[in-house]
């Protein structure tokens, strides 16, 4: 894991590419523990799954999902930690 900033805010940087379901999923509550309330976690995951299993995990959590998209051969998600 990784902060940058982005957009005048710090985002952690989650690469959780190769691991298949649940662990993207898993490894993302687990990076949220470090996250401020209102902060951003940026994950990158291939398994397909990942891109059921992520709006559901915001869902179910209350974390918001504010992005999700497709990028190269992995899907990009940015979830805001619920404050």
């Amino acid at each position: 894991m990784q902060q940058t900033k982005d957009q005048n805010s710090a985002v952690t940087e989650l690469d959780a590419s190769g691991l298949k379901c649940p662990m993207p999923v898993l490894r993302a509550n687990r990076a949220l523990r470090n996250v401020a309330p209102g902060g951003l976690l940026r994950v990158r995951a291939t398994d397909p799954a990942a891109q059921a299993d992520f709006p559901s995990f915001c869902q179910t959590t209350g974390h918001a999902l504010v992005e999700a998209k497709a990028e190269d051969d992995a899907w990009v998600f940015l979830l805001r930690k619920k404050s």
